[in-house]
């Protein structure tokens, strides 16, 4: 991994009739021309339709790896969602950084603002149907490609072009990618000693803290 990282794209979106009545979503987010302010709920111009599992101090930025764009196209088939940025309603796009690299309680620059890697996504059927069926949700699971999550520790702006760099990493053995293994992917069945010492990663956030709790039963 090397820092700075260029950020390719930020992307925002509204709430928008999704499914069928009473589904709403924000999940099809659309590039944004120059900086967007960061604040501690998100991007300003963002929005979440349910906020009982989307949105909050912990959701407030979600980062999906572009990398990742190629693989989709091989699983899945050359969606024209895959042409641009945004396809997994992320709201920050960028090459060089994925789940195997960021760690839980990293801090990164980005453009003026200082984010918090709080957790992994945990993907739901939204990405299925926003991909006309194919089976998105299950293979973010089974290849361990969700994204992440950033609290926002200090306000500032973002901008396509701007960068991101890390400021500091206090939870080194902990990415994003073995975290998500343990809680999601159900590696916890073979490492219980690694998800009993999950507890150490102070800044995970809640809905994962009380995940591990249960799974550890």
């Amino acid at each position: 991994m090397t820092s700075p990282i260029p950020i390719l794209s930020v992307q925002c979106g509204k709430v928008a009739p999704f499914r069928g009545p009473g589904e709403p979503s924000a999940i099809a987010k659309a590039p944004v021309a120059g900086p967007v302010r960061v604040h501690r709920l998100g991007l300003e111009g963002d929005a979440q339709a349910d906020l009982t599992v989307h949105g909050g101090p912990d959701k407030a930025i979600h980062h999906y790896p572009h990398d990742h764009y190629a693989w989709w196209r091989e699983a899945i088939g050359d969606h024209p969602l895959l042409d641009g940025y945004g396809a997994f309603g992320e709201n920050v796009s960028t090459t060089g950084l994925t789940e195997g690299t960021v760690c839980i309680g990293d801090r990164w620059r980005m453009g003026t603002a200082l984010v918090e890697v709080s957790q992994g996504r945990q993907p739901c059927w939204k990405l299925d149907h926003r991909f006309d069926g194919a089976k998105v949700n299950a293979g973010c699971i089974r290849s361990r490609r969700p994204g992440w999550y950033y609290r926002v520790i200090e306000e500032g702006s973002v901008a396509a072009g701007d960068t991101m760099e890390l400021a500091d990493r206090p939870f080194p053995d902990w990415s994003v990618l073995r975290v998500f293994g343990l809680l999601i992917a159900g590696d916890h069945k073979v490492d219980r000693a690694g998800l009993e010492a999950l507890g150490e990663v102070s800044a995970l956030a809640a809905p994962w803290v009380r995940r591990r709790e249960k799974l550890l039963g």
